[in-house]
């Protein structure tokens, strides 16, 4: 597949820093535009950002300048394919400005994740919500469109989630997280906040995740989503732990499963196989049998930080069963969600003709296709 050229919104913040990190070997996207806030645009990179990866900052990228966060006015051609790392306030005004440019806006804010025509998408749980984005108003006047991948803790949850809806339905959760502080960005949590404590409370984080499981779990219907119809409650935390998010749960199921059956489902569960997309993990579950495992420090990378691990599956005395995942939540949970997306989307044909608009009998063939 021929290199497309990309964009990076918010790029000097720590998920645009992964955004960088990800893509900037990546076989089908190069970066070719970088913004940032009036504060940064106009600077290199390498004066604007404090780079806190463990990776070196790519010469390249350094020497590159900031253009401003707004479509128009660039100093460098605007590529019509954009990776958003807004906070949500900033994201709800500018990522319609970037569709209405005919763009595809593929964020990973909350903006715009429980708008009913935009996709809320984890490719191996739900890629065929993705044909929702061709009722957007933007696609229909300018062929952009705007994707979102999910909160950083509803990723990893819903991955070992979709198998076990699948086979035994979900009659209601419960979930507790301890969420890392990378979670929270740069300079985040005080030192002296996070350090030896854990702080049970992260603003709408709890609202989130309930609200998210249910649309990413549920059934595509027309043009909208029907969602899970399933209890589901969250208790949200925030410990001392600098990558990956790990999360109790309990499940009640509608169908009763033995530990052989659950195992079964997460060990078979493949969706993406067969389509050899470049950040897609191999095996998105993997379990761990270990008595004290899953652990950030121990997995957080598996899958090249792809991958959700499971462990812990025991029986629950007030619901069915229970277990621990965890996921690495700037990269699962963040940029690579996103680039995840756009490689689904480079698949689909959704990223050819941007900046076309689709109207009439072009559209209802492009909802068709895929």
């Amino acid at each position: 597949m021929e290199r497309r050229k990309v964009g990076i919104l918010g790029a000097t913040g720590m998920v645009g820093q992964r955004f960088i990190q990800l893509l900037s070997n990546h076989p089908w996207f190069e970066i070719a535009w970088l913004a940032a806030s009036d504060r940064s645009a106009g600077k290199t990179y390498a004066d604007a950002c404090r780079w806190k990866l463990d990776t070196p900052l790519p010469a390249g990228i350094a020497a590159m300048t900031l253009q401003p966060n707004v479509p128009e006015g660039s100093a460098v051609e605007l590529p019509k394919i954009i990776f958003a790392a807004l906070d949500s306030d900033i994201a709800r005004e500018l990522e319609p400005k970037f569709a209405a440019a005919g763009c595809a806006v593929i964020s990973n804010s909350s903006a715009f994740r429980m708008t009913e025509d935009v996709p809320l998408v984890v490719p191996e749980v739900n890629a065929d919500h993705l044909a929702m984005l061709e009722t957007q108003s933007w696609r229909r006047e300018s062929g952009g469109y705007i994707v979102t991948n999910p909160n950083c803790s509803a990723i990893g949850l819903v991955l070992a989630l979709k198998p076990l809806e699948e086979r035994f339905g979900i009659e209601s959760l419960f979930v507790s997280t301890m969420q890392a502080v990378s979670g929270a960005g740069y300079p985040g949590v005080a030192s002296l906040d996070i350090l030896g404590n854990v702080v049970p409370f992260i603003k709408n984080e709890e609202e989130k995740l309930q609200e998210e499981v249910g649309k990413l779990l549920g059934r595509l219907n027309g043009a909208k989503v029907d969602l899970l119809d399933a209890k589901v409650s969250a208790h949200c935390n925030r410990v001392a732990v600098e990558d990956g998010h790990t999360e109790c749960v309990s499940i009640k199921f509608k169908k009763k499963a033995t530990r052989e059956e659950v195992l079964a489902a997460w060990s078979e569960f493949a969706p993406l196989e067969g389509q050899h997309l470049p950040t897609a993990p191999t095996q998105p579950v993997e379990f761990d049998a270990g008595v004290d495992r899953p652990q950030p420090r121990l997995d957080r990378m598996r899958g090249s930080g792809m991958a959700a691990t499971v462990g812990r599956l025991r029986e629950c005395t007030l619901l069915d069963w229970k277990f621990v995942v965890l996921s690495h939540n700037t990269i699962r949970g963040a940029a690579g969600a996103a680039v995840l997306n756009a490689e689904v989307l480079a698949r689909m044909g959704k990223l050819d003709k941007l900046g076309v608009p689709v109207t009439g009998a072009t559209q209802r063939a492009v909802a068709v296709t895929a």
